[in-house]
């Protein structure tokens, strides 16, 4: 490609090149203090929100009566009674001192009440054994009496009375309980022992008690199959941890390693392109051979626009078969020269396998970081005004809170909205930043055996020290978009309310406009990374010269983003159903006659695997990128028997030597 001033200059290699610059200086200083300065104050705003809210109107339980556990909101006070004790399934329940815990497990003979405790013949806990508020003074209490909570003295008919109501009352069991955020949540054990008893035969949802039109047979089987799917996967936990996260990192190095077998690739990537093409040009006969069908048929049945629009659309799905054919074979250099960039990326992390760990250590500084930030948001959000709702649910009234929020307050949540955007990129952007400098070292090393895990260190700290003010710039960029699209499907949100067609079309539009400019800014800051891990030099200066450096290069880009996309996805499918096909094999050796059915941990071992997947081809993805733009950049600054490529590339240039 020429020279011309369109697209910038070529890259020059700054005097006594040898790899990613050495010589380096701190970049975008100014905004890694906006950085600090936006911490501070985020911070400054939580020490204010634990001085004038209080965390736990959010947090602590809600009784029945809408009284907050734990606090003196409400009619009574109940400082001295943190914890909830459900009485219903719809969540209505009473406030005692501690959680229970039962020595014999289940007490079928007292009932935990809106009112106290009830007690009938056989019954052994007592109120110390459960230290219930006193709800006498409440306007809301329903008492139990024999007949409406124990008829006959008969615990399966008090199961099905209308005041426990198979669990839908305002009256339960003493049961042994653990306590989980303030709510006391029985135990396994308990409700083993109570069931035999008060529901011999396993009903549920029985007609004479719940209105039929709300609970039917399709209710009680949804029941018993997440009960099961929840004793499943607690049966299942060390497995789905052990293969979860642990298979799908094997796996994905072996898939990494894979790639690099002769022949691997190459299918791969002509089969995508061929399938590509022949799944346009089947699309293209299938619209034709329907619109004939159509047309043919006595009598018709569709109408003539029907007939008219699969009949251009074939005319349109051939023209884009041919285009896809005479793109590919204008493309094939370029096909070539992104395999080799998948190879050599594959060649740079089994040489640092220690650059997997990092998106580990990135979890683990967004959940420090998360941790503060839910703490601060939390005691914000509990300066609102406090109130309570109550809504009826079958024959009781259920109690929910809702707050009300002064502009001082919504002002403080946008701007917490805005800390969490910013932060959360700025440590993916740092992430990039810090896998790009690694693979730069990688590729522009003349001894790459001196190149391992300690590569990964040297890169951490060096951008962190110089380039953290960098990975600020872009991720404020990113930022600010993030916020103007949460602003938008606010309005969005009021738009629905009052129904206006014009006012959703537009905010429509403009969300989807900001959502391909968020987009745009992610590739061209990747890129930008990747030039600042390189030469050392400032966002602006990278983005610009990254931009121009992509637009002399585009269809190499353009080739290296469609094989890289085919082999990412490829890698996340193979990388979740091998570790999936493995799951099965050995949840079904060791655990087969202990578990009810083996789908639920297997989908849930798929869902992490497939999310492990994504982070490990997150990484390969952006250590492509990093490849290819070293290569230009090596080319460029080089002739070729000066250049530092390696491998796939060499050949690609000994074979090729022009673009």
């Amino acid at each position: 490609m020429s020279n011309d001033e369109n697209v910038g200059e070529k890259l020059t290699a700054p005097p006594d090149f040898d790899g990613p610059t050495s010589n380096r200086r701190m970049t975008d200083v100014l905004c890694t203090l906006l950085l600090l300065g936006m911490w501070i104050s985020m911070t400054g705003l939580g020490i204010y929100g634990m001085q004038n809210g209080d965390y736990r109107l959010i947090l602590y339980p809600l009784d029945y009566d809408g009284n907050v556990c734990g606090t003196d909101k409400g009619d009574i006070d109940m400082t001295d009674y943190p914890y909830l004790y459900y009485v219903n399934d719809y969540s209505g329940g009473v406030c005692v001192r501690e959680c229970p815990k039962l020595e014999g497990l289940a007490d079928p003979y007292t009932l935990v009440t809106y009112d106290g405790l009830f007690h009938v013949n056989g019954s052994f806990v007592t109120e110390e054994d459960i230290d219930m508020a006193d709800y006498s003074t409440s306007n809301n209490t329903l008492d139990c009496t024999e007949s409406l909570c124990y008829p006959d003295g008969n615990p399966e008919s008090s199961y099905n009375s209308f005041g426990v109501m198979q669990g839908n009352g305002f009256a339960y069991y003493a049961l042994d309980t653990y306590q989980v955020f303030w709510r006391c949540v029985f135990t396994d054990e308990g409700t083993e022992k109570l069931n035999p008893i008060v529901n011999p035969n396993g009903d549920r949802f029985k007609e004479d008690v719940i209105d039929m039109a709300t609970q039917n047979e399709n209710i009680k089987e949804g029941y018993d199959v997440w009960h099961n799917l929840f004793g499943d996967m607690w049966t299942s936990r060390f497995f789905i941890l052990a293969l979860g996260f642990g298979a799908p990192i094997v796996v994905g190095f072996f898939y990494t390693f894979m790639l690099r077998v002769p022949g691997v690739l190459p299918i791969m990537v002509w089969f995508s392109v061929f399938a590509t093409i022949g799944i346009v040009f089947a699309g293209a006969w299938y619209a034709g051979d329907q619109a004939t069908k159509w047309k043919t048929a006595d009598p018709i049945t569709q109408t003539e626009s029907e007939i008219n629009i699969a009949t251009y659309s074939s005319y349109a799905l051939y023209a884009v078969g041919g285009l896809l054919v005479l793109l590919f074979l204008f493309m094939r250099k370029r096909i070539q020269l992104a395999m080799g960039c998948v190879k050599e990326a594959s060649k740079a992390i089994l040489k640092m396998p220690l650059i997997i760990m990092f998106p580990v250590l990135q979890g683990l500084g967004f959940m420090v970081f998360m941790i503060a930030w839910t703490v601060y948001a939390v005691n914000i959000a509990s300066m609102g005004e406090f109130s309570t709702n109550v809504f009826a649910a079958g024959n009781l009234q259920i109690t929910v809170r809702s707050f009300e929020f002064s502009d001082f307050v919504k002002k403080c949540g946008w701007y917490m909205l805005f800390c969490f955007f910013w932060s959360g990129q700025f440590i993916l952007a740092l992430g990039e930043i810090i896998f790009a400098m690694a693979v730069a070292k990688w590729y522009f090393a003349r001894e790459k055996s001196k190149i391992g895990s300690l590569t990964v260190i040297s890169s951490i700290t060096t951008s962190m020290w110089y380039h953290s003010g960098t990975a600020a710039f872009g991720s404020l960029i990113i930022a600010i978009i993030k916020m103007i699209r949460s602003f938008i499907a606010y309005l969005q949100k009021k738009a629905d309310e009052m129904d206006s067609s014009i006012a959703k079309a537009i905010l429509c539009c403009c969300q989807c406009m900001f959502f391909c400019l968020e987009k745009c800014m992610k590739f061209i800051n990747k890129n930008a990374y990747i030039q600042t891990a390189i030469f050392g030099s400032s966002f602006c200066t990278s983005a610009k010269e990254s931009f121009f450096l992509i637009l002399r290069n585009a269809a190499r880009v353009g080739a290296i983003t469609y094989v890289s996309g085919g082999v990412v996805f490829v890698g996340k499918v193979f990388i979740c159903t091998l570790t999936t096909g493995i799951s099965y094999f050995a949840l079904d050796h060791y655990l087969r006659d202990e578990l009810y059915s083996l789908i639920g941990p297997l989908v849930f071992i798929a869902f992490i695997s497939w999310f492990i997947a994504g982070m490990f081809m997150s990484i390969y993805d952006m250590g492509i990128a990093t490849i290819l733009q070293c290569f230009v950049a090596d080319e460029e600054m080089f002739s070729s028997d000066q250049m530092y490529a390696e491998g796939s590339l060499k050949t690609w240039v000994d074979n090729h030597g022009e673009k």
